[in-house]
């Protein structure tokens, strides 16, 4: 049996295909399996995202409509962080991980983003939390900032 992630990905690798081919400028930041039938497109483009993008997003995307809902959204506050760019990015920052296995006896981390190299991320927690993990991004199933506001 395909495990959830396993389907995000694919749908990952597809979507982002097909919405940054259809329209130039728009990134994909992420596909969230949100359930067996429906998942959400958060994608971001240097004019901001409106309704009218996500429409447009909504359009490249009608051939999955048969088998899925499909929802387009901005990035938000808590914005998703899947590649090594967008970690590289917000190095400083506040992130919420979970991995596919288990590192250090844990699938789920918080802390401060210390560190993004080539192949991981680096997270220290709050102090008196835990120690700092080491977290290669092919574990990462879900990474997002979170809201320090």
């Amino acid at each position: 049996m395909t495990k959830p992630y396993e389907t995000e990905r694919a749908l990952t690798l597809e979507v982002t295909q097909k919405v940054e081919t259809g329209l130039p400028g728009v990134e994909v930041l992420a596909v969230e399996l949100l359930s067996p039938r429906r998942f959400c497109v958060y994608v971001d483009h240097a004019g901001g995202v409106d309704h009218a993008l996500c429409e447009r997003v909504t359009n490249i995307l009608r051939a999955y409509l048969d088998r899925y809902t499909v929802d387009v959204s901005s990035p938000g506050l808590e914005r998703p962080l899947r590649k090594p760019a967008h970690f590289a990015g917000v190095v400083g920052r506040r992130v919420a991980l979970r991995t596919a296995d288990e590192i250090g006896g844990r699938r789920r981390f918080r802390g401060e983003l210390v560190a993004a190299g080539e192949r991981s991320v680096t997270v220290a927690p709050a102090p008196g939390a835990g120690e700092t993990v080491e977290i290669p991004y092919d574990e990462i199933v879900r990474g997002n900032l979170i809201d320090e506001g």
